[in-house]
């Protein structure tokens, strides 16, 4: 039997269903808003948006590590270049480039080249405070965590605010060590 090879994540993303991107866009964009009306301050959205995409997180892992045959990664860079390369391609249909890493290699920042979340998207001037994409932080610590990578994961940059790129922020905080409910040999 030959080896399973890691999918690439062109590979994926032509064998994923999908939705209509525009759908995708607009539905995201209606919960956003729907967030603003209800909550009506700007820092609990991103809050909110946070914790929905770590939940998001938290399950989408398993889809990942099923489709993709990635196997485990050794070290918190090669972590980063899978989700930068496959995980975001997957399911996103988009690539980001993985750059500025400290000395250390706990802290690295993915570029994303594209966003399809901010088609249509203009923020008024009452919502600049607003990290409009905050769900993606929150599924990338989501997954992190369930594959015992503790981090933090922020906005450097946005275009929604003016920059000139969208740039996540990865801090890893603290490699879990599996924990395994029960011994065999007791």
């Amino acid at each position: 039997m030959a080896p399973v090879v890691p999918r690439s994540g062109d590979a994926i993303f032509a064998n994923v269903e999908r939705v209509n991107a525009e759908l995708f866009t607009l539905t995201y964009g209606a919960i956003v808003r729907q967030l603003l009306t209800d909550l009506e301050e700007v820092d609990e959205v991103n809050k909110q948006l946070d914790q929905m995409g770590y939940n998001i997180g938290i399950r989408l892992i398993d889809e990942f590590l099923a489709k993709s045959n990635v196997s485990r990664c050794v070290d918190f860079k090669e972590t980063a270049e899978v989700i930068g390369k496959v995980g975001l391609k997957m399911f996103l249909g988009i690539t980001a480039t993985v750059t500025n890493w400290d000395v250390e290699g706990t802290t690295c920042s993915l570029i994303l080249e594209d966003n399809p979340l901010v088609d249509f998207v203009e923020l008024p001037d009452t919502c600049q405070g607003l990290y409009y994409c905050n769900i993606l932080s929150g599924v990338v610590r989501g997954a992190l965590e369930m594959v015992s990578m503790k981090t933090e994961v922020t906005w450097l940059r946005d275009m929604l605010r003016g920059d000139d790129a969208f740039e996540l922020q990865l801090k890893l905080l603290k490699q879990v060590p599996e924990e395994y409910p029960y011994k065999d040999d007791e």
